[in-house]
């Protein structure tokens, strides 16, 4: 995997956002190393999905540097960028056909396409495609339209598409958001299983709540009114006085055979 000098699949320097004279990122040094599994946690509004869509060669600096994968944004044609690079976001969903059956989604992802008839797929691309929903159970629904599935269902499906273009960094905005227990769960499960798999992509997991950090994550970075208050190994940032500071908010965190927890005090 093409990485930068210091060994980065991310390197953010001095890194700042603005959008119509508003400041939204600012300040931003933020490395992610190869193989890392990091979880970025925030208040709403804080940065967080603005910090991820920078890493996804999907937005440029107003100032600072930004390299993905050795290569630095604004002298990269992201083009030959972005395929390298899978994003699990609402977005997506939004733009996929309600009809498009759950196969054809995940095929479509082999050249991050919204439509399958875009490209030709192989047989090969097709067994793949079915795999990816057979490993994590939902191999049921993939005869099924998009627009009919649950939420749940429908974030497994965008994760498998996710997987079907072999990507070398994973990025995820608020995957469990909006999903009821059972759904989470099984969603949470299936990113640890991800996560603790050696030949998974690096991964960044962008979410509001400690519930939702999967087992085999290794970091994580706390984001606030646009500045990254704490990055570094997970079991050192995700701490009751951190998450307090960055939530405002007194909290207690831990974790219990893996699983992370929180609760106001």
């Amino acid at each position: 995997m093409p990485v930068d000098e210091r060994g980065a699949v991310i390197a953010l320097q001095a890194v700042g956002v603005r959008r119509e004279g508003t400041v939204v990122l600012d300040g931003i040094d933020w490395t992610v190393g190869q193989g890392e599994r990091w979880v970025i946690l925030g208040p709403n509004g804080s940065g967080k999905t603005t910090l991820l869509t920078l890493a996804g060669a999907r937005l440029w600096p107003t100032s600072g540097s930004v390299e993905i994968l050795g290569s630095r944004l604004g002298r990269v044609d992201v083009r030959t960028l972005r395929p390298r690079i899978a994003l699990v976001s609402g977005s997506v969903t939004r733009q996929l056909r309600a009809d498009l059956l759950a196969r054809e989604v995940v095929v479509s992802g082999r050249h991050g396409a919204l439509e399958t008839w875009w490209h030709t797929y192989s047989a090969e691309d097709w067994a793949e495609a079915d795999r990816l929903l057979e490993e994590t159970g939902f191999a049921a629904i993939g005869t099924r339209p998009f627009g009919v599935i649950s939420e749940g269902e429908r974030q497994h499906v965008l994760l498998a598409r996710a997987l079907m273009s072999r990507p070398e960094l994973l990025l995820l905005d608020e995957p469990a958001a909006g999903l009821d227990l059972g759904a989470r769960e099984r969603l949470v499960s299936r990113l640890g299983a991800l996560a603790t798999d050696p030949n998974s992509p690096t991964m960044v997991l962008v979410t509001h709540h400690c519930e939702e950090i999967p087992r085999g994550f290794t970091h994580a970075g706390l984001v606030r009114q646009g500045k990254l208050v704490a990055a570094g190994p997970l079991e050192d940032v995700i701490t009751s006085s951190l998450v307090s500071t960055c939530f405002d908010l007194a909290v207690t965190v831990g974790q219990r055979d893996g699983r992370w927890w929180s609760r106001a005090e």
